[in-house]
């Protein structure tokens, strides 16, 4: 038989314990659990449970990284304004929107220290009021031209945008922002509301959301107008978003509600053969494809603050080498 050391040229590495970070294709044997053991990376994405939010909630709306996000307003019932910061380990309480309200659209790649919030629902009501964030405090701004509730939203503080929602009845109408001035962008081609977004201004993507029946349609902006993308395995509405237009993740939803993870490439979504530990619609979302976060949601009893982390497929891994 082949031993290693005639195919490598090298002798296997023998340590108590594995190493932290291995890399692709290192090869070592652990004399604690005897076992040879190599490292490699992973194929498909998980979620790991984190510490809870400190309020509960539906429908909040969420921006930033996995290991420095914010979680506005929502729904605990009553519609709160209450805002929260996630450092990667705990939530901490901030300052509190002006309007408390749910179903919001934020600018879903600004950073935790610039941020921005539009419409929403105001319990009852639709809201055009908007309000920008410092990473301390909210401040009110140039109201849209017209109210949104469960629009989609896109972008940062000073290149956003706000498309869809519902006002008496399904809204294709997109608005721009620039930092200061709201204008009209190119329409949707199917209106609807509660969708999954992320992405910038010049290249967001909205899919999902509720047209009178629930729906797996995707479609993609490119800072001029909306077209068609690959649909969603599983129609639903009410789900986290993050990532970008080339580079996105859905989860969660409903109906019925949902644990449901898929990953879209720009071209076609794909199912993930795991997905949320806690099935919820109406849960917020942050981070990218390769590392987000969930939080909140409803679970069909509960308002929660459940909180998920994501790790993408391709993160390394340790494996353990068998004669099979």
């Amino acid at each position: 038989m082949a031993e290693y050391i005639n195919i490598r040229g090298q002798s296997i590495e023998v340590v108590a314990s594995d190493p932290a970070n291995p890399t692709v294709g290192q090869i070592w044997y652990n004399s604690t659990s005897n076992t040879l053991k190599g490292g490699g990376v992973s194929t498909v994405g998980t979620f790991a449970t984190a510490n809870p939010m400190g309020t509960g909630r539906n429908q909040s709306k969420g921006f930033g990284t996995q290991t420095a996000a914010v979680a506005a307003a929502g729904n605990i019932p009553p519609v709160t304004n209450v805002t929260e910061e996630y450092d990667g380990t705990n939530w901490t309480s901030s300052g509190s929107m002006n309007t408390a309200r749910y179903r919001g659209a934020t600018a879903s790649s600004a950073p935790q220290t610039a941020g921005v919030y539009s419409g929403g629902n105001l319990g009852p009501g639709t809201s055009a009021a908007v309000e920008e964030y410092n990473g301390s405090t909210w401040a009110s701004v140039t109201s849209m031209p017209a109210g949104k509730d469960g629009a989609a939203g896109a972008g940062t503080q000073t290149a956003a945008l706000v498309a869809g929602g519902s006002n008496a009845g399904m809204q294709t109408t997109t608005f721009e922002y620039d930092g200061t001035n709201w204008t009209s962008g190119g329409a949707m081609g199917t209106g609807r509301y509660m969708m999954g977004y992320c992405g910038l201004q010049t290249a967001a993507l909205a899919f999902g959301g509720e047209i009178g029946p629930h729906t797996n349609l995707t479609e993609e902006y490119d800072g001029t107008s909306w077209t068609a993308g690959g649909v969603l395995g599983t129609a639903r509405y009410a789900m986290a978003g993050a990532g970008t237009q080339t580079a996105a993740l859905s989860a969660g939803g409903t109906p019925p509600i949902t644990a449901a993870t898929e990953l879209y490439d720009g071209t076609s979504w794909t199912a993930n053969p795991t997905g949320l530990n806690t099935s919820r619609l109406g849960l917020g979302g942050a981070g990218t494809q390769a590392a987000a976060l969930a939080f909140g949601g409803y679970t069909g009893t509960v308002y929660t603050g459940a909180t998920e982390e994501w790790t993408g497929p391709g993160s390394p891994l340790t494996v353990t080498i068998t004669a099979s």
